[in-house]
C-alpha cells in the first residue's frame, strides 16, 4: 500500500492506509490507548484497540520507525481533523533507550538552559517548535533568492579558504595548507566585488567564519551570510534595494509559513515601503536626550542604542528597522567609499532590525588608485601580497561604482520569530565554548 503523509489523512476518510513516520507520544489509557506518529507532514493521533497491536509496541520509546495501517476517521479534535481506527503496527526500526530529553513538549529556551538545549540538539529538532525555526528559515533564504533574482542578482558561490586574513583584524581562523598558512573566509566580500565585473550583479549565501572571542548573544564563530554586490548603483539606490530586500523577505515568511511563526507567537513585522535614515550623530542625539545617558560623538553604536532606536523608529517613524548613516571615515574598511558630498563620513549604513544589527551597507571604492591607497594606507596592506592582487585585477581593468552589504541569515530569522540568541537560530551553533554536535 503507498504511503500516505499524515496531513493527508482528512482527504481519506473512510478509506484504509498507511502512515509511516516516528513514535512521537504514547498515551495508554487503559481502554483508550492512543500514539502519536510524526513524518515531514505533521502528527497523526491512531486509535490501537487490537491488544496484539499494542504488545508490538511494549519497551519501545520514542523516536521508533513504524509503519501503521488503519482506517481514516473524521474527528475535529485530532491534528489534521482526522485520526486512524482499527490500526495494525508494522515496527520498522525499534527504539529501546529511554530519549534523554521529552520532544512532545516545548523544549525550555530560558538562557540558563541553552547548553542543555544544545547538548541534546540531535534529538531536540525534532520537536516540532523547533523544526519550525528552520522550516522559517528556509523560508527566508528562499524569499531573500526570490527577491534578489527578481532584481537580475545571480547567485555564486565564493571559497572559504583563502591565503590570508585579506580584510584586516585578527578575528580569522588559521590553519595549515599543506605547509602554508590558510584562513578561514570572514565573508565574501572580495569575490562578490570581483563579481560584478562578470555579473554586475551577484549574490551567495553561504558560511561566514570570524574569531570573535564573544560570548554573547549576537554572536556565533560560524553563522550564513546573504552576501549581495551591485555595480551601476548608487547609495540612494543601494539602500532601496536593502530594504526592498527585508520587506519583501519578512511579508513572504509570513504568507507562507505563518503556522510556523505563530508557533512562537511571533508578531508580524512593521516596515512601511522606505525605511527610514538617521545619521549616527542623530541617534546619538535621540538616544541622550531620552535616556540621559551621552553617547555624543561615539564611533559606533551600543547594543542598549540599537534596541532604543527600533522601538523609538516603531513608534514614531512605523518602522521596525532603521539604517543608520553618516559614519565617519576613520571607522571605514579600505574599501569603502567616502562621500564625495561631505568627505567626513563613508557612505555606509548598519540596517538595524527589531534592535540588533543584521546588516551592514557600502559603496566600494571602485578608482583604483584611490583603492591602491586606501589598502597601503587604512590597512596597512602590500598590493603585491596574493591576498590582494588577484583582487586588485579586477578594478586595474575596470570595475563601475558598485556597493554591496552583507546580512546575517540566523540573525534575520531570530529576529523575524522573536528569539532572544542568535544560536537559537542556528542548527548546531558554534561559538567559543562549543564545536559540538
Amino acid at each position: 500500500m503507498a504511503r500516505t503523509l499524515t496531513h493527508e489523512l482528512s482527504a481519506h476518510v473512510g478509506e484504509t492506509v498507511t502512515i509511516e513516520g516516528w513514535l512521537h507520544k504514547k498515551r495508554l489509557l487503559g481502554g483508550l490507548n492512543f500514539i502519536t506518529l510524526r513524518d515531514r507532514g505533521g502528527l497523526a493521533q491512531t486509535k490501537i484497540d487490537n491488544k496484539d497491536e499494542l504488545e508490538k509496541l511494549r519497551g519501545l520509546q520514542v523516536g521508533t520507525v513504524l509503519a501503521l495501517t488503519g482506517t481514516v476517521v473524521a474527528d475535529e479534535r485530532a491534528p489534521g481533523g482526522a485520526e486512524l481506527h482499527d490500526v495494525s503496527v508494522s515496527v520498522l526500526v525499534p527504539v529501546t533507550d529511554e530519549p534523554p530529553i521529552e520532544i512532545d513538549k516545548p523544549l525550555d529556551h530560558k538562557s540558563e538552559n541553552l547548553d542543555t538545549l544544545f547538548e541534546h540538539r540531535v534529538l531536540g529538532l525534532r520537536n516540532l517548535q523547533e523544526t519550525a525555526i528552520f522550516k522559517i528559515q528556509a523560508a527566508v533564504k528562499e524569499a531573500a533568492r526570490v527577491y534578489l533574482r527578481g532584481q537580475d542578482f545571480t547567485e555564486f558561490n565564493s571559497p572559504k579558504l583563502l591565503p590570508g586574513a585579506t580584510e584586516g583584524g585578527a578575528e580569522v581562523f588559521r590553519l595549515d595548507y599543506f605547509g602554508k598558512e590558510a584562513t578561514l573566509a570572514q565573508s565574501a566580500q572580495f569575490y562578490k566585488q570581483i563579481m560584478v565585473g562578470v555579473f554586475e550583479r551577484a549574490f551567495e549565501i553561504n558560511p561566514t567564519y570570524r574569531a570573535e572571542p564573544s560570548a554573547t548573544t549576537r554572536h556565533m564563530t560560524e553563522f550564513i551570510h546573504i552576501d549581495a554586490e551591485m555595480g551601476f548603483t548608487n547609495f540612494d539606490e543601494l539602500l532601496n534595494t536593502v530594504g526592498g530586500l527585508i520587506k519583501s523577505v519578512t511579508e513572504s515568511v509570513w504568507q507562507t509559513n505563518e503556522a510556523d511563526l505563530k508557533k512562537w507567537n511571533a508578531q508580524p513585522v512593521v516596515l512601511p515601503e522606505s525605511i527610514p535614515r538617521l545619521g549616527l550623530e542623530q541617534v546619538h542625539e535621540l538616544y541622550t536626550k531620552a535616556t540621559g545617558e551621552s553617547t555624543l560623538g561615539e564611533k559606533d553604536l551600543r547594543p542598549d542604542e540599537e534596541r532604543w532606536i527600533t522601538e523609538y523608529a516603531k513608534k514614531n517613524l512605523g518602522s521596525e528597522a532603521v539604517f543608520v548613516t553618516e559614519w565617519p571615515v576613520s571607522e571605514m574598511k579600505f574599501y569603502h567609499k567616502k562621500s564625495e558630498e561631505n568627505p567626513d563620513f563613508a557612505e555606509r549604513a548598519d540596517l538595524i532590525f527589531r534592535g540588533v544589527e543584521i546588516a551592514t551597507i557600502s559603496m566600494r571604492e571602485n578608482r583604483y588608485d584611490v583603492l591602491l591607497e586606501q589598502l597601503r594606507t587604512i590597512a596597512g596592506g602590500d598590493p603585491d601580497a596574493e591576498g590582494f592582487k588577484y583582487y586588485l585585477q579586477a578594478f586595474k581593468y575596470g570595475l563601475p561604482a558598485h556597493g554591496g552589504f552583507g546580512m546575517g541569515l540566523e540573525r534575520l530569522t531570530q529576529k523575524i520569530i522573536g528569539l532572544a540568541n542568535v544560536k537559537e537560530a542556528s542548527l548546531f551553533p558554534r561559538d567559543i565554548n562549543r564545536l559540538n554536535p
